[in-house]
């Protein structure tokens, strides 16, 4: 068995029906590559010689009510594939708003935790082509925040995914095994035992982070603070609806602007979305006239010892949305992202993975009821929306032996937070996945289409 950690497991004591904590990915395919094109059971037997080789997606949420510790996973003996992949077809014509619709039903739908906590959807008629005629194919992947981060759950995708369409599977590779739950119970106990210890490893590192918060608050050099967000129409409760939209941007035009401006592609990407949110906001009058803030995901992998799936930290930033020239506005988001990584690389590491070590069902449960049932999550937000940008290979890749056409990836939205914009980069394009809450944010393609706009207007700028 494996144990999950603080940071794996919190994401299982967080998740309400409204608030279901799975990270998706919209994957657009090219059929015409599949070596003796496209059928369900090909793709279906394909796709069970890969998970042979990975057995992350065998495993299984595993516990007891004596244990004191996290959740473990384990081996699932009656895995299924049939389970966990589904076929269905979209109604004519097939277009991006069929395809957002049942993607987003998809999404909105929990994760059964009795049963490995992942999913696959197979959508044909896409863009009205057939699918076993050489067309396009979409498929949805829907996999729990408590086995996968943004690093973790992309490089399970390149796992599925290869550089030449009939690439031979990898051997079959063992899983974690099965546990009692007397052994959960026991190595749970023990667990429990030590987080005194663990606590006083924790506590110097937490010391001197706020030390030297404190230090750079004295100069201005902090990011921006929690709490500190303006509230907007996404800054309520959610429900237990999800919509999706989506873009697609050459990468090339996004490395001319960091080229010229002299910073980076992350800057683009933020100054791209502030763009947006401040063209959307201004046109129903309802700009705050303080900046958004972004919560912005930063992977310690490579940084991080602890075990767990999730190494991540993050840093606030702000969005400079108050800010109406784009080449003003692109300036001020790299110097302020300058010095929140400044700031975010000055506290440890490890800590927020530190600190969920002692994460409580219930503390954690009743926590998110409080915020969720209040006015708190519309008048106070801890922050407007998440802004996560996740690196990809850049080079053709084959799912299934598909071809790759994009990958839109799609990370949860929380109460108080009903917005996230995630980007993927991969082979010259980069891919915008957005996802709300219709009650929300009804109208998510008017965000999706002006992506296009706000990149054509950082290029006229470099002219």
């Amino acid at each position: 068995m494996q144990r999950l950690s603080g940071l794996d497991a919190s994401f299982l004591y967080l998740e309400t029906p409204e608030q279901p904590l799975h990270v998706c990915s919209i994957v657009d395919l090219d059929t015409s590559t599949m070596k003796g094109g496209y059928s369900f059971d090909r793709l279906c037997d394909a796709l069970a010689l890969r998970i042979a080789a990975m057995p992350q997606f065998r495993e299984k949420l595993a516990d007891s009510p004596l244990n004191l510790d996290h959740p473990v996973w384990v081996d699932d003996k009656d895995f299924d594939l049939n389970r966990h992949l589904h076929r269905i077809g979209l109604p004519p014509p097939g277009g991006r708003a069929e395809l957002s619709e049942i993607c987003g039903h998809i999404a909105s739908l929990p994760l059964d935790r009795s049963r490995p906590l992942w999913e696959m959807w197979v959508i044909e008629g896409v863009a009205g082509t057939d699918a076993h005629q050489g067309g396009r194919l979409a498929v949805m992947t829907k996999v729990h925040h408590a086995g996968v981060d943004g690093v973790t759950g992309a490089n399970l995708l390149a796992q599925l995914c290869t550089t030449e369409p009939d690439t031979p599977a990898p051997d079959p590779v063992e899983g974690v095994g099965e546990a009692s739950g007397l052994h959960i119970a026991a190595t749970g106990l023990v667990k429990f035992a030590t987080r005194p210890l663990h606590l006083a490893r924790v506590l110097p590192a937490t010391v001197q982070s706020a030390v030297e918060t404190l230090a750079r608050v004295g100069t201005g050099r902090t990011m921006a603070a929690p709490f500190a967000a303006p509230a907007t129409a996404f800054n309520a409760r959610i429900t237990a609806h999800r919509n999706i939209a989506y873009a697609q941007l050459d990468l090339d035009d996004v490395k001319k602007v960091k080229e010229h401006f002299g910073v980076k592609v992350n800057d683009v990407v933020m100054a791209l979305v502030s763009g947006v949110l401040r063209h959307y906001l201004l046109e129903r009058g309802e700009l705050p006239a303080s900046s958004l803030i972004a919560m912005v995901p930063v992977s310690v992998h490579g940084k991080s010892d602890r075990p767990g799936r999730n190494k991540v930290s993050g840093m606030f930033s702000r969005l400079e949305t108050h800010i109406g020239d784009p080449v003003e506005r692109l300036q001020a988001i790299a110097k302020a992202n300058s010095v929140a990584k400044q700031h975010s690389s000055a506290i440890s590491a490890t800590l927020l993975q530190d600190w969920t070590q002692f994460a409580a069902p219930a503390v954690f449960g009743a926590a998110m009821r409080v915020y969720s049932k209040t006015r708190l999550s519309r008048s106070r937000p801890v922050h407007n929306l998440v802004v996560s940008n996740v690196p990809g290979p850049q080079i053709p890749l084959y799912l299934l032996g598909c071809e790759v056409k994009a990958m839109y990836p799609l990370g949860p939205i929380f109460h108080g937070a009903g917005l996230n914009v995630t980007v993927m980069s991969l082979n010259g394009k980069l891919n915008v996945g957005i996802i709300s809450c219709p009650e929300l944010l009804p109208d998510l393609w008017k965000l999706a289409d002006d992506f296009g706009v706000g990149i054509e207007e950082l290029l006229a700028a470099t002219a």
